[in-house]
């Protein structure tokens, strides 16, 4: 298993691509650190992990509260160690032009996307410095490398948590760690559902599907998979990179 004894801090593990990622992690030997704002999605996942037979703990958590972040990150370090930190936990917005889109929900998007990368980050570089090795993984987006109309807010986070990653890489590397981030096309999640049936949901998917070179949208465990690969020895000599993972949409 490639994640035999390591353990795994996910954010934003109560739903989505953190619990598809807390999941795949778990199968592959992990201990999971599950941490969501909403509690008792966090604790179902930690169901499903130990379904799978490893061990883990679920965590309230909001990653905008600096202080709670180092505060949960130490503690999974006293009681577990700590071997990969997945920064997940994001929002978004609903779509809009630029100059529509209220000063409220734009800081609301960069407090959770920007600020709370940044706090897992912070919180979990001193560990991996002082052991000489740790894998961040960072979730950005589609949205972080290319231009995504009317998603301005979620566009201008996303990007900067691409180049925040190679700054982390530059900085962190000579001690034995490594920083990516994965870049997910439009993804079948909670997010891009929001406000839609389950009938419109399907007619959307089999419209936008069109567009992507493979003729269909992501899965969560496409994005679990690539999130497996960088926070694995596999990945040993990779570090600064957004792994773009969209079905080929930002090659046509």
């Amino acid at each position: 298993m490639r994640l035999e004894g390591k353990t795994a801090f996910i954010t934003g593990a109560g739903s989505g691509l953190g619990r598809e990622a807390a999941e795949r992690f778990a199968r592959e030997g992990a201990t999971i650190v599950a941490a969501d704002i909403d509690l008792e999605g966090a604790e179902e996942t930690i169901d499903r992990v130990e379904s799978a037979g490893q061990s883990g703990t679920a965590l309230e958590l909001d990653v905008r509260d600096a202080d709670a972040v180092h505060a949960a990150v130490d503690g999974a370090v006293s009681e577990f160690g700590l071997d990969i930190m997945v920064n997940n936990a994001g929002v978004s917005h609903e779509r809009a032009k630029v100059e529509e889109i209220d000063e409220s929900e734009r800081d609301r998007v960069i407090d959770v996307n920007v600020k709370g990368v940044w706090n897992g980050c912070q919180a979990a570089i001193p560990h991996f410095r002082e052991q000489g090795s740790g894998a961040i993984v960072n979730t950005a987006s589609l949205a972080g490398v290319i231009g995504a109309p009317q998603l301005g807010a979620y566009s201008l986070t996303k990007g900067a948590v691409v180049n925040f990653t190679r700054t982390v890489a530059a900085e962190v590397g000579p001690a034995g760690v490594r920083a990516n981030a994965v870049c997910p096309g439009v993804t079948d999640t909670a997010m891009p559902r929001k406000n839609r049936t389950e009938e419109e949901w399907e007619a959307t998917k089999a419209e936008m599907s069109r567009h992507y070179p493979l003729k269909r949208l992501g899965e969560p465990e496409d994005i679990a998979n690539a999130m497996l690969f960088l926070a694995s020895d596999e990945a040993d000599w990779i570090t600064g990179q957004a792994l773009v993972v969209d079905g080929g949409f930002s090659c046509t």
